[in-house]
């Protein structure tokens, strides 16, 4: 065989240059040696609790299912000049930092071809994803609607959340019965998030309802009370889903997108969990599920030791808990993504701290720059098998009642995952 520089036939085989990965690469050579990692899990149980969609590359579809008229007439009118960002949103355009200047071409744009023989365009894109890595079950989240908690006009963060939840059970979830969801909440307004429960929580795919976590409003306030109380009538679990704001002004005092994404993912979360405790929402609700999504672990281990410190010496002030913080979250639940893994010793800690054999949920965060795959959980050498079955799948199925096949099935504590026929 010709070598690669024109050596004799004897010499070694010629290399292939790879091509260059653009945002048209198909997700399948993207994920590429994902799937042979795969190709050794297939009896796992395996389900993506946190997948992005870009909604605003089906921005018109989304927003034509406004149900008022004013803002869906606002929504047309940025569509119709060249140049703009999709309409209505409060994103910032000239700070999108995430895909390294076009480095990481998948977190810019997914532009590659598809089959178009009528399949969506969105459901095409997260089955390639999905059969690359080897998920049974995602959870579909948006994107750029991660910032929605911030915007000035409460009303349009409430015809954009119920826009977006439309398009997910008219376009998405009919389509593909592994792809579910959890309605977003427009929570600047407490009385439209229960009209949203009332109107979405039977609706076939749906599997609870987020919160973005980027957001001012105190989650212990008087006026949430009969939203929480929808949910626990409904059976559907609650998701805190984190995300990064540089305009807050906390955050405007670092000067690097890594100092701002590092602290601030944490930070919303890690105010909105100390309310809720505190102010004893587990105890009003105590068959409420509640998933903290997207924060990572690290910062679990901080809050369980200083709350509970707290709490010791001043209990007067948190006159509802029957227990210490830390035991309320350890009946949490949390995302593994984006696990911090540079000093095992304290990722085996926290995973102890909070149960994670139990309350732990895999996620990927797919397809963003720094998303995980499932052998992030099978790689760490201080779990048994039985717990990275369990956080990799089978946790999620006793939450959400997903059928399981009998051949990916193991024994899990708590009531038994359902079998599928």
């Amino acid at each position: 065989m010709t070598g690669s520089r024109g050596d004799s036939p004897t010499s070694a085989p010629a290399v292939r240059e790879l091509e260059k990965i653009t945002i048209r690469s198909d997700t399948r050579d993207v994920l590429a040696h994902a799937a042979k990692s795969a190709r050794k899990l297939t009896d796992y149980f395996i389900v993506d609790i946190d997948a992005h969609v870009t909604e605003t590359a089906f921005w018109s579809d989304i927003t034509d299912r406004i149900d008022n008229d004013y803002l869906r007439q606002a929504a047309k009118s940025f569509r119709e000049r060249g140049g703009s960002p999709p309409g209505l949103l409060n994103a910032q355009p000239g700070m999108s930092f995430q895909d390294m200047f076009g480095r990481i071409p998948h977190q810019q744009q997914q532009a590659e071809a598809v089959s178009g023989e009528g399949t969506h365009r969105q459901v095409e894109l997260t089955r390639r994803a999905m059969d690359s890595m080897g998920i049974d079950y995602t959870v579909a989240f948006p994107t750029p609607m991660l910032l929605l908690g911030m915007h000035p006009q409460a009303e349009v963060e409430v015809a954009l959340g119920r826009a977006f939840n439309r398009w997910l059970v008219e376009e998405l979830l009919p389509r593909e019965p592994r792809i579910k969801a959890m309605m977003y909440l427009p929570f600047n307004d407490p009385d439209s998030c229960v009209e949203v429960v009332e109107e979405f929580a039977d609706e076939p795919g749906v599997i609870g309802f987020t919160v973005v976590s980027t957001r001012y409003r105190p989650v212990h306030h008087n006026s949430y009370m009969r939203l929480y109380a929808a949910l626990q009538a409904a059976g559907k679990p609650l998701a805190f889903h984190s995300g990064f704001h540089w305009g807050d002004e906390s955050m405007k005092q670092v000067n690097r997108f890594i100092s701002m994404h590092a602290i601030s993912f944490c930070y919303f979360n890690m105010i909105h969990l100390t309310n809720w405790i505190i102010n004893g929402i587990p105890e009003r609700f105590p068959k409420l599920k509640v998933i903290w999504v997207e924060s990572g672990l690290a910062w679990l281990s901080f809050m369980m030791q200083r709350l509970d410190s707290e709490y010791m010496m001043r209990t007067s002030e948190a006159p509802m808990l029957r227990r210490r913080p830390s035991e309320y979250i350890q009946d949490m639940y949390f995302t593994s993504q984006p696990l911090e893994t540079s000093n095992l010793k304290l990722a085996q800690a926290t995973m102890e701290a909070i149960k994670a054999d139990t309350q732990l949920l895999f996620a990927s965060d797919w397809p963003h720059w720094d998303f995980d795959l499932p052998t992030t959980i099978t790689n760490l050498p201080f779990l048994t098998e039985q717990a990275k079955r369990n956080i990799l799948g089978l946790n999620a199925a006793r939450l959400f009642g997903f059928e399981v096949p009998r051949h990916k099935l193991a024994q899990v504590p708590g009531p038994e995952p359902a079998l599928a026929k």
